[in-house]
């Protein structure tokens, strides 16, 4: 890569340091608004069946709330950003990320 090249380049989500410098990134990777209400509607489910988990001791609410908030994002990203998730290069941060931005829509700091 040229450095004419390297200079104009998005950058990607393995560039990043710390998760600082990662979320306006991910902000940017969520900027359909039907992606983030998805990204929403997921982290909602996941919580729910996280509260289930603890209400009937049950482990398989578990993977009903993993399978619920990835499946929301995928389809997000997939069909309306036309963009592949951020957590397939990093995993951590994307996740962080869901649940920062999950409270800045809350906050109304992202749009909902």
């Amino acid at each position: 890569m040229n450095e004419a090249t390297s200079e104009t380049a998005a950058p990607s989500a393995q560039h990043f340091q710390t998760f600082a410098e990662f979320y306006p990134f991910y902000l940017g990777e969520h900027s359909d608004t039907n992606c983030r209400r998805l990204h929403f509607l997921g982290s909602s489910l996941g919580l729910v069946c996280l509260a289930l988990v603890f209400y009937t001791g049950s482990l398989q609410y578990l993977a009903y709330g993993l399978l619920a908030g990835y499946a929301c994002a995928w389809v997000g990203h997939f069909v309306f950003e036309k963009n592949k998730p951020a957590s397939f290069k990093r995993p951590l941060y994307s996740f962080m990320g869901d649940w920062v931005m999950y409270k800045d829509m809350w906050l109304g700091n992202v749009k909902l």
